[in-house]
């Protein structure tokens, strides 16, 4: 196996902007702020979106009606009838 090949993962703390909520997890990214938490070193790196504030994931989402669409660009622009 080749040396250096892949990436180093680190362990890191990715904080949401929105809501200040913190995931841990390991990535490969690295920032210069460092936290210790129970006596490692973790990367904190600040999000402006996780799942814990996107809609999708906290069910917010909202859905945008097509009804009357269809039939307005038909009206506009599809074929006229003879």
């Amino acid at each position: 196996m080749q040396k250096d090949k892949h990436p180093r993962l680190h362990p890191v703390i990715f904080v949401d902007s929105s809501t200040g909520d913190e995931i841990i997890t390991s990535s490969t990214m690295t920032s210069n702020e460092v936290r210790d938490v129970d006596g490692t070193q973790f990367y904190v790196i600040r999000a402006d979106v996780t799942s814990c504030s996107h809609p999708f994931y906290t069910g917010t989402q909202r859905q945008v009606s097509n009804v009357g669409r269809v039939e307005k660009f038909n009206k506009r622009y599809g074929r006229r009838r003879k």
